[in-house]
């Protein structure tokens, strides 16, 4: 690591640690929790779709079955005196998920593509078939407060987990980045990339798929211990196909071709979790929305389309598309504004108030007697539409002339003369 990056790192762990200083309310606290632990999960979940190139839909059983197992320790701390500091219980977890990932994977990862899939797929089935057969284990809950304290904190209170939390987050983020850098790590790129290559070159597909799949089980365990310390409990909602939706949506709606792009991708959807469910229980609809548009046109994630400007940034040209992205931002805005707000009244005319015939949205009281709403938001859509779409190419054509390079050194000249200053 250079020391620009060493020096970014150590800005960014500063700045997390004065976090709940600057915003001390509890309920912040919580979704910064809840952020950092899924970001624990995402990037573990990279490392099989990003590093190694395996789609699995079973990736939260490893993430579940970590946090069941430490719950279990928090039982026999309480009842029977074992003597575990409770900031060493993510390692346990960490540990119970890569047994369950050596087992599973021996076998699943001898296969790749779609048939690797359909494996991970049939082990989610059965985990979820197994917390009916075998109840005594998943059903299960927990009490940090009974940890032996580590100077003097017993993590009754949020702002000590958040602190335990992002420990656990810096340092497993951390270590996913130095694995990605060794040898190693970039022979799970090859095989991801070129697995006929990797074989005839002399490393085992196999091997090294088994091996990124085991690093990913031991993070996702880590993120399920701290799921167990942060709110106490597991279901069997932890486990099941959704669960591993949704990961799986987290990674790639940030980015799996950057390391980081996961990072990004749990911040938003976090924040859409727990503040945009708080105004609206269309959520998931607008989350579904994003997602599908970031994969049809924006493949590489969120993060993708921040590192197409990174050209334009360092040339200095980024000045070039203040304009007509903001003309652009403007126009898309109001119409998703107005597409959201048909699709707000819509539902909340299920739950309509017989006696007041109205419905409140965005602090307006709208009549649902009424057809002026409707052609109000319709119009405003329609246009909204149309003006992006005419900003659309403007806005192309305006970061094609600031990602081109105006000075080509091979030849001496301007290549093109719009560039030319005199």
């Amino acid at each position: 690591m250079n020391n620009k990056r060493l020096a970014i790192a150590i800005g960014v762990a500063i700045f997390l640690c004065l976090l709940p200083v600057l915003l001390p309310v509890r309920s912040t606290i919580t979704i910064m929790n809840q952020m950092a632990i899924t970001i624990v999960f995402a990037m573990s979940y990279n490392m099989l779709l990003g590093q190694a190139g395996l789609l699995s839909f079973g990736h939260a059983i490893y993430m579940g079955l970590g946090g069941i197992f430490c719950l279990h320790i928090m039982n026999f701390v309480e009842h029977d005196g074992w003597w575990i500091p409770l900031p060493l219980l993510p390692l346990f977890g960490g540990l119970f998920g890569m047994l369950i990932a050596m087992f599973f994977g021996s076998f699943s990862t001898r296969r790749a593509g779609s048939t690797f899939t359909m494996i991970t797929l049939g082990l989610c089935e059965l985990v979820i078939a197994s917390t009916v057969v075998i109840g005594v284990f998943f059903a299960t809950s927990g009490d940090r407060t009974y940890a032996p304290a580590v100077f003097g904190h017993d993590f009754s209170t949020q702002t000590e987990v958040y602190y335990l939390v992002t420990g656990w987050m810096l340092l497993s983020v951390g270590v996913l980045y130095f694995l990605s850098r060794t040898p190693a790590g970039r022979m799970i790129n090859a095989v991801r990339d070129n697995p006929q290559r990797t074989e005839f070159v002399g490393y085992s597909q196999w091997l090294l798929r088994y091996i990124a799949f085991c690093i990913g089980g031991f993070f996702a365990g880590v993120a399920g211990g701290l799921f167990a310390i942060n709110f106490e409990i597991i279901t069997g909602e932890n486990l099941d196909l959704a669960a591993s939706g949704e990961i799986l949506m987290v990674t790639v709606l940030g980015g799996t071709g950057f390391f980081f792009g996961p990072v990004i991708g749990a911040i938003v959807f976090t924040l859409m979790q727990t503040v945009l469910s708080l105004y609206t229980e269309l959520w998931r609809l607008y989350l579904g929305i994003l997602f599908v548009a970031m994969t049809m046109y924006f493949p590489g994630g969120l993060t993708g389309l921040l590192a197409l400007h990174a050209g334009p940034w360092r040339t200095g040209r980024m000045r070039l598309l203040i304009w007509p992205y903001t003309q652009l931002l403007i126009a898309s805005g109001a119409a998703t504004l107005a597409v959201v707000s048909l699709l707000e009244i819509v539902y909340q005319q299920q739950n309509v108030d017989a006696a007041t015939r109205h419905i409140v949205w965005l602090g307006m009281h709208i009549s649902t007697t009424s057809i002026l709403p409707w052609i109000i938001c319709t119009v405003i859509a329609v246009t909204g539409i149309w003006i992006a779409r005419r900003q659309l190419q403007r806005a192309a054509t305006a970061y094609q002339n600031a990602s081109d390079i105006p000075f080509d050194p091979a030849i001496g000249i301007y290549r093109d003369q719009r560039w030319h200053t005199h």
